[in-house]
This record gives structure tokens, C-alpha cells and sequence, in this order.
């Protein structure tokens, strides 16, 4: 593990006690992820960077606001690309995160990895074909991936093509995060009902799979996914 400041790791500092009151995230760990920035766009496997870095994908079904949870995370409004045409972004990019060491140079920490949508049915067959090869192999065999963040909208959570991917990723290694976005149009009850049900499902999975609910709109969930992120960075 890497050195950051104050003379001991990063993540160390980032998990440490110190005065940040309950409930307020240190801000070594929201740094993390503000500092997100736009590296590469990869077309074909052997493109892809070298995997020195752990690296943390986003997938999610076109519409379900997986390029703005991206956004909101990062505190960046355009960082990633939200298409009017679901579909569209058939890239995997790449967003370098960092942070300053002592002598203030910036040290790469690790990648976010904005996978292309998938579930849109008007897209011709050799979109999707295509959108299998690259995207099936990246999960498949990246070993630098610790774990996807499946984006589903929590009013149509696990959808065929959610538990699809669900079961595609046959990785005990790599973790998994259901984040029910736009929660913010649900009332409490069917936002414990969608909850309850995704929660159900990791069990399912086991450990290496969470869940949660969250608004881009109302910025609900964000220190709660940013300290899941964290961790699986830190381990």
C-alpha cells in the first residue's frame, strides 16, 4: 500500500478516528474522488491501460442515471458523458482518482470505469455484439477490477438484464454494489419495499455484495456509496 500524508497510508488516514465529527466523511476521502479525471477511452481490449491501478466500474442499463451517479460522486457535472440516446457510449472510460503526497505531487490512486449501457433494445445487433465482446471481457478477465457498481433505477430494480450481468460476473473476488438511483421518486414505503428486495438479493451473493438507494437529485447516498468505494480500494 502506498504512502500518503501524514506519514502513514492513505486509506489508513482516510479510516483513521480523528476530529471529523459522526456522520462527516474525512475529507481525505471525498478528495479521492473529486479528483477524478478523463484519462482514456478504450474501443477494443487491447487498448485497455496497463492494470497497475485497482479499478472500480459503473454498468447500469441505459436511462437508469449511471453517468450522473458518476457525476455526483465525483462533484464534476460533465465528467461523464449522459447521452440523449441511450446507447450511445459504446467506450469504457477511464477516470484516473489521486491524491497529493507530502511533497505535493499527485499520486494516482485508482481508476473509475464508465462502462457502456446496456439493456437498450433498439440497438442493432452488432451494437450489442459488440458491447458483449467489450464489455464481457473486461469483467471477465481484468484482474485490476475489484468490484462494479451495477446502477438499476429503484423503481425497476433487477431487471432480466440486471441479474444477467449479475450472474455473468462469476468473480468471488470482485465486489458488487447495487445503487437504486432515483429513489427520490419513490414515497418510504416503496422506497423499503425496493430496498428490502436488493438487500435480499446480495445476501444472496454473499458478502462481497451491498446495496443501496440514492438521489442525484436530492444528493442522498453519496457519502454512503463514497465509503463503500473507499473501502474496496483500501482492501
Amino acid at each position: 500500500m502506498q504512502t500518503g500524508t501524514g506519514g502513514g497510508t492513505f486509506f489508513e488516514a482516510a479510516y483513521s478516528t480523528g476530529p471529523d465529527p459522526p456522520g462527516c466523511l474525512p475529507a481525505f476521502l471525498v478528495q479521492l474522488f473529486h479528483s477524478a479525471r478523463f484519462i482514456i477511452s478504450v474501443a477494443e481490449l487491447a487498448g485497455l491501460p496497463d492494470a497497475a491501478l485497482p479499478e472500480i466500474a459503473f454498468a447500469g442499463r441505459s436511462n437508469a442515471g449511471k453517468s450522473t451517479a458518476i457525476n455526483v460522486l465525483t462533484q464534476q457535472k460533465r465528467l461523464a458523458f449522459a447521452s440523449k440516446t441511450p446507447g450511445r457510449t459504446q467506450l469504457l472510460n477511464f477516470f484516473e482518482l489521486s491524491e497529493r503526497d507530502e511533497q505535493g505531487q499527485t499520486v494516482p490512486r485508482g481508476y473509475l470505469v464508465d462502462l457502456p449501457g446496456y439493456g437498450y433494445a433498439k440497438a442493432p445487433e452488432s451494437e450489442r455484439s459488440q458491447w458483449d465482446t467489450l464489455v464481457g471481457g473486461y469483467v471477465a478477465r481484468r484482474q485490476s477490477l475489484v468490484g462494479i457498481v451495477i446502477v438499476m433505477d429503484a423503481r425497476r430494480p433487477l431487471l432480466p438484464a440486471d441479474e444477467a450481468l449479475i450472474a455473468f460476473i462469476d468473480r468471488p473476488t470482485c465486489r458488487l454494489h447495487f445503487l437504486l438511483t432515483k429513489a427520490d421518486q419513490l414515497n418510504n414505503s416503496e422506497k423499503r419495499l425496493a430496498i428490502d428486495r436488493a438487500r435480499r438479493r446480495a445476501e444472496e451473493l454473499g458478502p462481497r455484495a451491498s446495496a443501496q438507494l440514492f438521489s442525484a437529485l436530492k444528493r442522498q447516498g453519496v457519502e454512503e456509496l463514497e465509503t463503500t468505494l473507499a473501502g474496496w480500494l483500501r482492501d
